[in-house]
């Protein structure tokens, strides 16, 4: 354990000592939403996560078009994310992440995604068996899907036959349009209006924060916008909103998107859906003043802060760098007083 993991600790439990910590609800889907509970788990004791279920490739696509059931990929990194820092939650984390490699049919197949399936059809409701695997788990949080009903995500694309680029065609299904070569216009959920779940609603209902984001934003980022009941308590919630930029624009989904543009996009989804701070790495922001003003727009503030790890690869957020960015934006811009 890091001496800054001991210091945000620290603050946690001084905070809960003078009446709490604050409610957070976090929104996403894979690796991104995986990047900011890891983050969010060091500085808050009240976290939930509500999580895209639009997946169809991979272990998750297999056993949706087996089973019938919600795509569990992303949920299942949730859970993994929220594991602790102990032995019992690393080697958690490792159980539910680990994939078979055979040549046969559990070949690709991740632990937790059987896990939770198994759960979904022994117990017949998501919500009671994804708390049950977060008790296993030990899991700092919870994990909530955002509708209890399968969805297939669809896009405008521009350009997706690179022989044909000025041609806009519909692109069905997540794993293709996360890797489109064209330009992503506009996208939408089949069925248009799905139920979201209950629990989910709820929770950004009776949050003191709501975090949006990082994540790949056409497929991760805006389907929730796109879940009625889900935008109208967003819309409607006493909480402060956050929008986490990504680091980078995603090959395929925002290829040349500047970090306004992501902000156009999802405004263009949601235009009455305002955030009161748009968190960015400031090694990704070239054009500060065009982000600024495109927050505004949105009605909030920009803050800039160093949340990227360091080394080699693909760009990736700093769990602990991310962590000292939200307790620094909830500490400045939350209520006055106790947490409730």
């Amino acid at each position: 354990m890091t001496i800054r993991t001991r210091r945000l600790r620290r603050l946690v439990t001084a905070r809960a000592s003078r009446g709490g910590t604050p409610k957070v609800v976090a929104l996403g889907g894979g690796m991104g939403l995986s990047a900011s509970l890891a983050a969010l788990r060091r500085i808050t004791r009240d976290l939930t996560a509500v999580v895209t279920v639009a997946d169809d490739g991979g272990s998750s696509g297999r056993l949706r078009d087996e089973l019938d059931v919600l795509p569990p990929g992303d949920l299942r990194k949730a859970l993994a994310a929220l594991c602790g820092d102990d032995e019992w939650g690393r080697t958690w984390a490792r159980v539910v992440q680990h994939r078979f490699v055979s040549g046969g049919e559990l070949h690709g197949h991740a632990v937790g995604n059987l896990l939770i399936v198994a759960l979904w059809e022994q117990l017949g409701d998501h919500v009671q068996a994804l708390d049950l695997v977060g008790r296993l788990l030990g899991a700092h949080g919870r994990v909530l899907p955002m509708s209890a009903v399968p969805l297939e995500l669809r896009a405008l694309v521009r350009g997706h036959d690179p022989a044909r680029p000025d041609e806009v065609t519909t692109v069905r299904g997540q794993a293709t349009v996360a890797l489109t070569p064209g330009e992503v216009q506009q996208v939408h959920l089949v069925p248009h209006d799905p139920p979201a779940v209950p629990e989910a609603v709820e929770a950004v209902l009776d949050a003191d924060w709501v975090v949006l984001g990082p994540g790949s934003w056409f497929s991760s980022v805006i389907p929730h916008l796109l879940v009625p009941e889900l935008l109208k308590a967003l819309t409607e919630t006493r909480a402060r909103r956050v929008l986490s930029l990504n680091l980078a624009p995603q090959p395929g989904e925002t290829d040349g998107f500047s970090p306004q543009r992501h902000l156009e996009v999802l405004a263009r989804h949601a235009p009455k859906l305002a955030f009161d701070v748009v968190l960015a790495d400031r090694a990704a922001v070239p054009d500060e003043e065009g982000l600024r003003d495109a927050a505004r727009r949105l009605g909030g503030t920009v803050e800039l802060a160093p949340v990227a790890a360091s080394g080699e690869g693909p760009p990736r957020h700093d769990p602990e760098l991310l962590a000292a960015a939200y307790d620094r934006i909830f500490r400045m811009h939350g209520r006055i007083g106790p947490w409730r």
